[in-house]
């Protein structure tokens, strides 16, 4: 059977070949959006687009004595505005020479087919249904963080956004970066002051420090790595002339270390080195114990090279943490609509950032802080590359598994 034959059996994977075929990149997705809109007009879907471009889509409550619930998606992906010719190779679609988009278009495809057949009276409406379709996900988030969240009725929040079909991730990582800097007071020269025993190396000193430094995993539970650390780069050492020599040649090269480390000055007792790290962790509590062992790591170096030497750790955060909730009510329907659909689902965290953790700092229109989760529903491999591709059987699927999972809600 080929693509065309599948698409006229299977309406979800139509819906997901249409928007994978319009190009989208991140701020580009002014086609794709202006689909989704015709869409829900045809199918006399609620669907309205906000001042950034996002689209809000209702559907009222059937049962005024349920609750709604929300799925959300994003619109842009990786890649250009190029054309998007997409072709089916075995069980998988594929798109030629280019991404696919099936990250995250699977997502917007099964709401979007959801939201069909509550409309058609298909699937009952139960609490109400919401939608939401963001811009802009891949290169910045802008699109989530212009979200009218205080618009929004819906206390829980499927992000439609996980790369496996039965994906339930209902905690996710932080991102904060730290500094550590480390200063000799007095330098010197490598031979001449070479014996001064007050005269430490600062490219020595912070080796020294960071060996301290837990590296990888900090800790772990049931669901997968909480939190962790990782070093990202060690700048130290008579690198100066170095580094200036390539900018005043304008040298160009794929090896700037060796370069860099062609010309270094060895004859100097170095008073400053520099270190980054990266901290990833869902539980603010262990984030915050771990920055805690590395500050203490640092006044303990002090203590030790007081008025030889000095170190300080400054810490940034670029994404909040996304915690796990205490409310497991998702966990439960999202476990019992993947049976009725004949698979098992694994719930786990996920060590990255994604939507889910701007839902989780900000409150819907009752004053409720959303509850959401990072869903799967298709087997998506080699996501934001060339080589994507998407195993169609998974999304026929994942759409049953979200129609079970709204119909498990509502009953």
């Amino acid at each position: 059977m080929n693509l065309n034959e599948l698409r006229k059996e299977n309406e979800v994977l139509d819906i997901f070949c249409n928007l994978a075929s319009i190009p989208s990149p991140s701020l580009k997705e002014y086609k794709v959006i202006d689909w989704i809109l015709d869409f829900c007009k045809s199918n006399g879907i609620d669907g309205k687009k906000d001042n950034y471009g996002n689209i809000y889509i209702n559907i009222p409550a059937a049962d005024s004595t349920k609750e709604p619930i929300m799925l959300s998606s994003h619109m842009d992906v990786v890649g250009d505005d190029s054309p998007v010719n997409i072709y089916l190779d075995g069980d998988f679609i594929k798109a030629e020479g280019r991404t696919l988009g099936a990250d995250d278009k699977a997502g917007v495809a099964c709401a979007l087919k959801l939201a069909k057949d509550i409309k058609t009276g298909k699937v009952n409406a139960g609490g109400g249904l919401e939608i939401t379709f963001t811009r802009d996900e891949e290169s910045g988030m802008s699109g989530i963080e212009h979200v009218e969240f205080g618009k929004i009725k819906s206390k829980y929040v499927l992000v439609c956004d996980a790369d496996k079909l039965g994906q339930l991730q209902i905690s996710g990582a932080s991102y904060t970066n730290a500094k550590i800097t480390v200063r000799g007071l007095i330098g010197g020269h490598s031979g001449i002051d070479i014996g001064d025993k007050t005269r430490l190396n600062a490219a020595k000193l912070i080796a020294e420090l960071i060996a301290e430094f837990p590296q990888g995993a900090y800790y772990t539970d049931e669901t997968g790595v909480i939190t962790s650390c990782n070093i990202g780069a060690i700048v130290a050492g008579g690198i100066q002339n170095s580094v200036a020599s390539i900018v005043e040649q304008g040298i160009k090269t794929n090896d700037y270390i060796n370069e860099i480390m062609k010309k270094t000055s060895t004859n100097i007792i170095n008073t400053l080195g520099m270190a980054s790290y990266s901290i990833r962790s869902a539980s603010v509590e262990k984030e915050n114990e771990l920055k805690a062992l590395m500050q203490s790591l640092v006044d303990k170096f002090n203590e030790k090279y007081k008025n030889l030497a000095e170190a300080k750790i400054e810490f940034e955060i670029h994404l909040l943490p996304f915690e796990r909730a205490n409310d497991d009510r998702i966990e439960k329907v999202h476990t019992l609509a993947c049976e009725k659909a004949g698979i098992k689902n694994d719930i786990s965290s996920f060590h990255a950032g994604a939507e889910t953790h701007i839902y989780c700092h900000n409150k819907n229109s009752k004053g409720e802080t959303f509850m959401p989760v990072l869903l799967g529903l298709a087997d998506v491999y080699n996501m934001h590359s060339a080589a994507e591709k998407m195993d169609y059987k998974t999304l026929i699927k994942g759409y049953e598994v979200i129609k079970n999972t709204f119909e498990t809600f509502n009953s």
